[in-house]
């Protein structure tokens, strides 16, 4: 019986979908500048409430903190890095991975990140 109950409580936390998951903890950076090229890093997500967060980069030798918040599949969050003010919309994947696209205010583009939780 209690192995029973056992297999019936991993196949429950199996099935939780992602949107349920816990987006915080560290991720590795990969990610494309406005020209193309290439950046990495790593990236820490810190909740703060169900739905909302803080975020720290180090990626390609600067950081960078911001605020983030969390909807569904939705995650996006507003950052300081420097002077500079930016924007970063992410799509939550099944597999707990970020993928998105980021600017910085008064700049024309954007650049592409994704977020691979460690």
């Amino acid at each position: 019986m209690r192995k029973f109950l056992a297999l019936l409580a991993m196949l429950g936390l199996a099935s939780v979908p992602a949107a349920a998951q816990s987006i915080g903890g560290t991720y590795t950076v990969a990610g494309t500048n406005f020209d193309g090229s290439k950046y990495g890093g790593e990236a820490t997500i810190t909740l703060t409430s169900d739905t909302t967060c803080t975020i720290h980069w180090e990626t390609g030798g600067s950081s960078s903190d911001g605020i983030c918040m969390r909807n569904d599949n939705a995650f996006s969050a507003g950052y300081v890095m420097g002077k500079e003010i930016g924007l970063v919309v992410y799509k939550v994947e099944k597999d707990g991975s970020l993928h998105g696209l980021w600017t910085i205010a008064g700049q024309n583009g954007n650049g592409t990140e994704v977020l691979t939780p460690k």
